[in-house]
């Protein structure tokens, strides 16, 4: 059954800050609004991306970077944003539908999360996780990411504890969601971290530690 305890003045008052951001740049992906502005000066033209989970990011990024591979379980999402990218003449993206084939607790034997198996250890300079097996494609990418590099995790706050105050927020009391996000949650705390929230949904950028010179 539905419930609108979360629709508090503060709750309403950021669903109208999230709807005239989306208005005024509707060409953003759609993070947080401090999540972009991190990126728009992060990302190099010189770039390689992943990023599971396809949409308005995709011709953003591929913009942006040298390459850009996405992956996409939903078919028809997957037909639209590829008709996007053939009306762009956009070439730089390899492009692929991967659609869901496993229970979501066998999300490591999926074809979409074995995707990961195309790219080589610290090959790419960031990740953007906003499908489905989130916590499988996190675990998946730790050491395709250069030192450097940074993973970009969408609705972060429903995996992952925080002190959001986003609706359907995991807290410190309660840990992270399940067993894998737990390791998730372990492999990222040598990592630094930038997390933002719009109050509705976070996101999260994790910075892969560089070695140290000797």
């Amino acid at each position: 059954m539905r419930t609108f305890r979360h629709w508090t003045p503060r709750y309403i008052r950021d669903r109208l800050a999230s709807y005239y951001y989306r208005s005024a740049f509707p060409d953003r992906p759609w993070l947080t609004p401090a999540a972009n502005a991190f990126l728009i000066s992060f990302l190099k033209e010189t770039d390689i991306g992943l990023e599971f989970g396809s949409g308005i990011s995709t011709m953003w990024f591929a913009k942006r970077i040298h390459h850009l591979s996405s992956v996409e379980h939903n078919q028809a999402w997957y037909q639209k944003v590829h008709q996007m990218l053939q009306e762009s003449h956009q070439e730089n993206i390899d492009y692929r539908f991967v659609p869901k084939d496993k229970e979501d607790a066998d999300g490591a034997q999926s074809a979409y999360v074995k995707q990961t198996e195309r790219f080589a250890p610290n090959s790419i300079d960031f990740v953007l996780v906003d499908g489905i097996y989130r916590d499988f494609c996190v675990i998946n990418v730790l050491n395709l990411i250069r030192p450097g590099g940074i993973l970009v995790i969408d609705n972060v706050n429903k995996y992952l504890p925080s002190d959001s105050h986003a609706p359907n927020s995991r807290t410190p009391e309660d840990g992270p969601l399940g067993e894998t996000w737990q390791m998730v949650d372990q492999a990222l705390l040598p990592w630094r971290r930038f997390w933002s929230s719009t109050g509705i949904w976070d996101t999260a950028i994790f910075f892969k530690p560089c070695a140290h010179l000797e």
